[in-house]
């Protein structure tokens, strides 16, 4: 494998190469975009906006739109307001906020898994498990079969006759990936060693990584049953979500020049309560730790893979972007605390790559039992009953949430103060992750250490969210500018807004820190 010195890391300028349909280099031409130009970014916003294209703010997350689209066209608006001083783009903000605060469950009248309808936005499919309630017979339920796979409502459990006429064959098939398991002569008697429970878990894990938990003593009724993916609040949904929510909350109670403007005082007021409702939401996942820690985790039973242990990094920093942003728009102590937490945390998680002088870290806490490993023993997790200990450094996409908040919590001046922080989260992009192909074509790593091989587009496409550091170091601006230059990226997701409205900030304020 290439490795990031091998394949450079010189400065690359917007205009140095431009792409063919085949990906191929060519010698530089005129880009179709200007992407520290305004108008482009406006363009961008209409386009969008008139598409099809997922993350529309009439979208109602389930599965993932708000989320991982809108959201990200509104943390745009939030920058393009900061670097125009402009209230179109307040107002833009307000246009699509109330569209998607009207999509929260307790407005459309929809549930959780738990049957509980809450200020904030469900997602299912692909995230969530898949659970096949099979019945007997006379149609009681009596065997719950479940798939702990992404996509895994695509999961159909067939129930077939055993040798004798006590037992029961389950096929397990998912029709997206092919993963299958087959359990033969099983039986509903605890007292059997062919107990459908032992047996499953015995055979943990198999390819749809299946648990099953028995409802009753009758044998499940011949035939299939498909997989139905219960609904699931996701932290990380609320932070991204809530977070330029929360920014447009601040922006009104900070900044003088918007105090006279009463429209936008009654919407903050609207929009602190609704943000305030939807991280309560989340307060029953929330741990500390005696050494002034804090994150969060998955209760045990929610129906996702790795309940019952703590959260991504970048899940539990999410909402930790909307505690710094009400922090600064209330001064409550509570939502102060858990920044610092949140930040002490994560600070710990944080290896000094001595080489580059810039930080790593991992996708799973080190502190987790997920990257720790366990045994079903362990009794830990409903749907991963066992892990072996997942390790895997943290990628460009998913770290740049994690930079938004050490970014977050620096601007609220409770975390991260030291130019040491900045600087090495700066070099983690310049000095790890920038790069070009073996055509010259710029583009990026994979993890925030340089390694993983080259970046596919949904992660290189993604650079320009390293911005918040780019005052430390201006390769973030200018190496994830030719990204988009050399692609000539278009304005099909929210994400590419997001990187525009980005682009824009830095060449109009140098990176500053006064959001």
């Amino acid at each position: 494998m290439l490795t990031r010195r091998q394949l450079g890391l010189g400065a690359l300028a917007t205009s140095a190469l431009a792409v063919t349909s085949t990906g191929t280099a060519r010698a530089a031409r005129a880009v179709a975009y200007d992407y520290t130009a305004r108008a482009t970014f406006d363009q961008f916003d209409q386009v969008f906006h008139s598409s099809n294209s997922a993350g529309q703010p009439t979208d109602t997350n389930e599965r993932g739109g708000l989320a991982w689209g809108q959201s990200y066209v509104l943390l745009g608006l939030a920058r393009m307001y900061r670097a125009y001083s402009d209230t179109h783009y307040l107002d833009r903000m307000i246009d699509n906020i109330d569209q998607v605060l009207a999509s929260r469950d307790s407005v459309r009248g929809v549930t959780d898994h738990r049957g509980q309808s809450l200020p904030a936005w469900r997602a299912l499919h692909p995230y969530t498990a898949g659970i096949a309630t099979l019945k007997s017979a006379d149609g009681q339920p009596v065997l719950e079969v479940r798939s702990a796979l992404s996509y895994a409502d695509l999961t159909a459990v067939t129930v077939r006759a055993g040798s004798v006429s006590y037992r029961f064959t389950l096929e397990v098939l998912n029709s997206r990936t092919g993963a299958t398991a087959t359990f033969a002569d099983l039986s509903m008697d605890p007292a059997s060693t062919n107990f459908v429970e032992k047996r499953v878990l015995a055979a943990y894990p198999t390819p749809p990584l299946v648990t099953a938990k028995a409802l009753g003593r009758a044998l499940p009724a011949l035939g299939v049953t498909q997989c139905v993916s219960p609904p699931v609040i996701f932290t990380v949904h609320t932070g991204m979500i809530t977070y330029p929510i929360a920014t447009f909350v601040r922006l009104v109670k900070t900044r003088p020049e918007l105090a006279s403007n009463s429209r936008y005082q009654a919407k903050a007021q609207e929009y602190l309560e609704a943000v305030q409702a939807a991280v309560a939401v989340h307060d029953a996942e929330w741990r500390e730790t005696a050494d002034r820690g804090g994150y969060f985790v998955w209760n045990k039973g929610t129906p996702l893979a790795y309940d019952g242990t703590a959260q991504p990094n970048n899940q539990t920093l999410a909402l930790g972007k909307t505690y710094a942003e009400l922090a600064m728009a209330t001064g409550d102590p509570i939502y102060s605390d858990r920044v610092q937490r949140l930040a002490n945390t994560f600070s710990r998680e944080l290896k000094l790559d001595t080489a580059d002088n810039a930080y790593t870290w991992s996708y799973w806490p080190t502190y987790g039992r997920t990257y720790q490993g366990y045994t079903a023993s362990q009794n830990i997790s409903v749907y991963t009953p066992s892990g072996t200990g997942a390790k895997q450094i943290e990628d460009l996409s998913h770290g740049a949430i994690d930079v938004e908040f050490v970014a977050a919590a620096l601007r609220s001046r409770l975390a991260f103060l030291s130019p040491t922080w900045g600087a090495r989260f700066a070099r983690t992009y310049s000095r790890n992750l920038a790069t070009a192909d073996p055509s010259g074509v710029p583009t990026t790593f994979m993890r925030v250490d340089g390694t993983g091989g080259l970046a596919p587009e949904g992660q290189y496409t993604q650079a320009p969210r390293w911005m918040p550091f780019a005052f430390q170091d201006s390769k973030i601006f200018t190496h994830s500018g030719s990204i988009f230059a050399a692609r000539e990226i278009g304005p099909q997701f929210g994400s590419s807004l997001l990187g525009v409205a980005y682009l824009n900030w830095y060449a109009r304020t140098g990176g500053t820190q006064d959001w």
